[in-house]
């Protein structure tokens, strides 16, 4: 139960942190209109199942191979959460989003757009990297890890489809980011407090 709560309350965190994804799909929705946006989220969500997929191999790999290994990482995992906390909690610049009128942009485009922002994304790659490596262990079965690997994808899509719905209207564009400071607070307190937690955690 702790490591399924472990899961959802990193990957909410990871998700809900704005980011190229989220300013990508903002961008989008505020352009091209709604339908886009949604293709974009749904382009994000696939995204992160490219890096589910050889997380899963890769720490499956490490337990048969090296538990000293595995540990390590492991450390290596908490560290980063603490670290990417400590850059949220401080981040002093806003959220830049450009909004310069360009030609429309095709549903098939919005979609690869997505995909390929999530895929190419070193952010996304240690999120899931880090959350496999603290939450997955020798007796984690692999349809529980499929399903971990799942969750993070769903919660990508309904997130960011709600930004693509909200952000389709201008007026709550302002209104959020106007709050970024204290949400990027927030979510550094969080993620420091797990990646100290779970670090000490055996």
């Amino acid at each position: 139960m702790t490591e399924v709560l472990a899961v959802a309350v990193i990957t909410i965190l990871a998700v809900i942190s704005p980011g190229a994804d989220f300013a990508m799909v903002v961008r989008n929705s505020y352009l091209y209109g709604r339908t886009t946006g949604l293709f974009g989220a749904a382009g994000v969500a696939a995204g992160v199942l490219v890096h589910v997929t050889y997380t899963m191999l890769g720490v499956g790999l490490l337990i048969a191979s090296s538990t000293e290994l595995f540990t390590a990482i492991k450390l290596a995992g908490a560290a980063y959460l603490v670290y990417i906390g400590l850059r949220t909690f401080f981040a002093r610049a806003d959220l830049a989003v450009d909004l310069e009128s360009r030609p429309g942009l095709s549903n098939w485009g919005a979609l690869r757009t997505g995909f390929l922002t999530n895929a190419l994304n070193p952010k996304t790659t240690l999120f899931v990297v880090s959350t496999f490596t603290q939450v997955v262990g020798p007796d984690t079965a692999v349809w529980q890890q499929a399903g971990y690997g799942l969750f993070m994808s769903f919660a990508h899509l309904c997130w960011f489809g709600l930004v693509a719905l909200f952000f389709s209207d201008s007026r709550l564009r302002t209104a959020m980011l106007r709050r970024q400071k204290a949400l990027n607070r927030g979510i550094g307190s969080v993620l420091v407090g797990l990646g100290v937690t779970l670090g000490f955690a055996r």
